[in-house]
């Protein structure tokens, strides 16, 4: 770092003469400026940026480097609307290449049959623990390293929604569950990375530190700023019915009536009552565990 120059909170180098800013390499740059592409040109990903891509992914930390994990490449455009519609969302079509990262218990239940070892990672809520974490690592390096190609990605959550079909879509094995789908291609439009909560909310030295409600509300109220969400007769609606289903109808009122009068929904309400439905999170838990169950991951049994 030269004289005149210093680091801001977000990790930038700025030059104090120059007012220029710029970043101490270009790692932290791909880091910094990623955002999620939903937004994709036809051209395809060459098939040797692709394999690189997938390769680093490969070369992530794994728990005891056993890599409980496989990588499902689809570019089969009739497949990939399948898949779009069993998660919900058409624009997974339009991505050249959709890459669904699985937890794979099969391949190595095999692997210690094949070499005389007992197995009981399937019915071990340790391993799947791990391995949850080994598989989202593997997707991150596989997100970096597309971005240092100049590609977009984007990582689609509603795989779960659907997974037993997505199983029989990719014809899964036993053992063998779907985690996460990275949509990626090149992008069409790159939106502005997102603003995050800072370093001073996020983390703490030693212990857990509570920031003040103050700078609580501040910060995620920076964050999201670009989030207001007008009071329609619908939304208040549905926001009534959540807080009903979840608190009862003398507080859905009470809060229904302070979301009117202010005429917005702030953005906690707008995540929690409009767009995550606070009463049905929370609804079909026993259900995620019988799809774990079918595909022969009985980690919550003893």
């Amino acid at each position: 770092m030269g004289e005149g120059s210093f680091l801001t909170f977000d990790g930038k180098l700025v030059d104090e003469g120059s007012g220029r800013r710029d970043y101490e390499n270009e790692t932290l740059k791909i880091l910094f400026e990623r955002s999620s592409v939903r937004s994709f040109l036809s051209k395809k990903v060459p098939e040797n940026v692709l394999r690189r891509v997938i390769e680093a992914g490969l070369h992530s930390a794994s728990a005891g480097n056993l890599q409980p994990y496989s990588i499902i490449r689809v570019e089969d455009e009739s497949r990939k609307k399948l898949i779009a519609e069993l998660c919900l969302q058409n624009f997974i079509s339009k991505a050249p290449v959709l890459l669904i990262f699985c937890l794979d218990f099969h391949r190595l239940e095999r692997w210690a049959r094949l070499s005389d070892a007992p197995f009981t990672a399937a019915q071990s809520f340790r391993h799947f623990w791990v391995a949850f974490i080994d598989v989202s690592v593997c997707a991150q390096t596989v997100c970096t390293a597309a971005e240092s190609f100049g590609l977009g990605s984007v990582y689609i959550g509603t795989i779960i929604e659907s997974a037993e079909r997505v199983r029989e879509v990719l014809k899964l094995p036993e053992k063998v569950f779907p985690i996460i789908l990275v949509c990626l291609g090149y992008p069409r439009v790159r939106p502005k990375p997102q603003k995050k909560l800072g370093y001073n909310i996020i983390v703490s030295n030693e212990e857990y530190c509570e920031p003040s409600d103050e700078e609580l509300l501040k910060a995620f109220n920076e964050k999201y700023d670009r989030i207001k969400v007008k009071v329609t007769e619908e939304r208040l609606k549905l926001a009534e019915e959540v807080y009903r289903n979840l608190l009862g109808e003398e507080l859905a009122k009470i809060f229904c009536e302070k979301i009117k009068a202010s005429g917005y929904f702030n953005p906690a309400q707008y995540y929690f009552l409009l767009h995550y439905r606070a009463d049905l999170m929370c609804r079909g838990n026993e259900l995620f565990v019988k799809m774990l169950e079918k595909a022969g991951l009985k980690i919550f049994k003893e």
